[in-house]
């Protein structure tokens, strides 16, 4: 990407992070790569990974059409490595990991902040716990087709920042679109 603005024909990388990388992330990165016809790559980490990707998850992923084989917990350690491609983007998706020190990531991606609350810390009934899945596919899927309806090749660098911070305020509460 040159001055973080995406370049026609090639693919691109987008890193979703979480504390736990169990459930929102996961989810980002299974939506991701689902639907953007090869055009994006999408991948997730954690700052403190669980180790297990949320059996919700796992089955609201499945349920929907998802291929979920390759879908696991791992520590954002694994893409500081030097045989690991440079993201393009990085997305968190949970507060804390927003409010954590990130490493520093090569290549210098666009990043932005798309916080949700978490299903796997919804307490109630599996009924309760399993609409807070849903509420959160929904969520990511509304902002993963507005992200991959963006004209990259148009947008510099400053108006692709306003443009995600558009789509992060989505479905939020606050003044989004």
């Amino acid at each position: 990407m040159n001055e973080n603005k995406p370049s026609h024909g090639r693919t691109y990388r987008v890193l979703f992070l979480c504390t736990g990388n169990s459930a929102r992330s996961i989810i980002a990165e299974s939506l991701l790569n689902h639907n953007s016809d090869g055009k994006f790559v999408g991948y997730s980490a954690g700052s403190h990974p669980r180790g297990e990707v949320h059996p919700h998850a796992l089955d609201l992923l499945l349920g929907k059409g998802h291929d979920i084989e390759n879908l696991r917990s791992k520590s954002w350690d694994e893409f500081e490595e030097e045989d690991v491609p440079s993201m393009d983007f990085v997305f968190t998706v949970c507060d804390n990991a927003a409010n954590e020190p990130c490493p520093v990531w090569p290549g210098r991606p666009v990043t932005a902040h798309w916080g949700l609350a978490d299903p796997a810390g919804v307490e109630g009934t599996e009924t309760e716990q399993l609409k807070a899945f849903e509420r959160a596919y929904d969520l990511l899927k509304e902002r993963i087709a507005a992200f991959l309806a963006l004209p990259f090749d148009s947008l510099d660098s400053v108006e692709l920042r306003e443009k995600l911070e558009k789509i992060r305020r989505r479905g939020s509460g606050t003044d989004g679109e």
